[in-house]
């Protein structure tokens, strides 16, 4: 006789703990040693947040002329947008402010076609747009062109300064590290060598030398009646600086290619530069985003650092504002709001090289 056995759907284990008490006990009551840093941590929490929001938010006073009309409990928000001009600008005449937005505008509208992936020409018009928007950025920037004001470089400032340096610093150092990666693992000595004691030299020293000798030392290497900007002095140095960084990151990139990879480019019949162009430095590169990233963000960061050649950069300017005596006394505020500032665009920056990460493949999941 037979017998019919019931089937039944095999349903997973119970999880022991559901819900949030379940949640918290696994996680943060899982020892003795748990509890007490949890209840350690809660209580600062409790005693840090609501004061800190307080004085951020509840107590702020918004709108302001000067420090006299701000509430002494509270921040002073009055403040930034007061001279919200000047954290963007820096000492820009006011009335000309357009031509940098201006600028930004065009900087994005041709980045844009970049993003759309690959096309025809694409190559070709990266070039161009190399070539072309500096100039046209330097004369809509600087003026005396096309009955435009001239203004001096040395009123740049703000983000705008800080902006500058970094995307010139970015884009003339990522070619530079190239070709000082390339010939550090130069067959030829002479080459190699150069490559070496440049990178060691660059390496050895703070940001702050390398500038303060593109500053005074720069000019003596021009002849006689030829003249350089501030500005220009700057993005010398932090291209510099930046290029000497880049070239070891994408030489730990060429490392890691396989020697297969190489001598397949030779058996395939391409020269060197084709090899490098085609196969090999496509791949180093993808394998050192994450380090060329943390070198731009670096980049980025030191800005700050042009101040020793009497430029206002982000972070200068909010100096230069709070010794103002409209805003004395008020130097927290203004710190905040630059360092809120820099982290917005370092992380971006971290994002865009996950995304980019994600995109190529960069971790060789299985």
């Amino acid at each position: 006789m037979a017998v019919e056995v019931e089937k039944r759907a095999v349903l997973p284990p119970r999880a022991a703990g559901l819900g949030v008490v379940g949640w918290a006990r696994k996680n943060l009551f899982a020892t003795p040693l748990d509890a007490i840093l949890t209840i350690l941590i809660v209580g600062l929490l409790v005693w840090v947040v609501p004061p800190l929001v307080r004085w951020l938010f509840i107590n702020a006073s918004w709108t302001a002329a000067n420090r006299d009309q701000c509430r002494p409990d509270g921040a002073c928000w009055g403040m930034i947008a007061d001279r919200i001009r000047q954290y963007l600008f820096g000492l820009y005449p006011f009335d000309q402010d357009w031509r940098v937005v201006l600028g930004g505008v065009l900087l994005l509208v041709g980045v844009a076609p970049l993003m759309l992936g690959r096309w025809a020409g694409k190559r070709w018009y990266v070039l161009g747009l190399l070539v072309v928007y500096p100039i046209v950025a330097a004369k809509l920037f600087g003026g005396g062109v096309a009955g435009l004001e001239p203004v001096d470089s040395n009123l740049w400032g703000g983000l705008f300064l800080t902006l500058l340096i970094s995307i010139v610093g970015i884009v003339a150092s990522f070619p530079l590290g190239i070709v000082f990666a390339l010939g550090r693992r130069s067959d030829l000595p002479i080459i190699r060598g150069l490559c070496v004691t440049f990178i060691e030299i660059i390496r050895g020293v703070p940001l702050v030398t390398v500038l303060f000798m593109a500053s005074v030392m720069l000019p003596l290497f021009f002849p006689p009646g030829w003249t350089i900007d501030k500005l220009t002095r700057a993005l010398i140095g932090v291209a510099i600086f930046s290029g000497a960084y880049l070239a070891e990151v994408i030489r730990g990139g060429l490392q890691a290619i396989p020697k297969g990879q190489y001598e397949a480019a030779k058996a395939m019949g391409l020269g060197y530069w084709q090899s490098m162009g085609l196969i090999i430095l496509p791949q180093a590169l993808r394998l050192v985003i994450p380090g060329i990233v943390n070198s731009f963000i670096a980049l980025f960061k030191d800005t700050s650092l042009v101040f020793i050649m009497g430029l206002y950069d982000l972070l200068n300017m909010a100096r230069l504002i709070v010794v103002s005596k409209e805003w004395l006394g008020h130097d927290v505020e203004t710190y905040i709001f630059a360092g809120f500032g820099f982290w917005i665009f370092c992380f971006a920056m971290s994002r865009f090289s996950q995304s980019l990460e994600r995109r190529l493949h960069t971790g060789h999941r299985n």
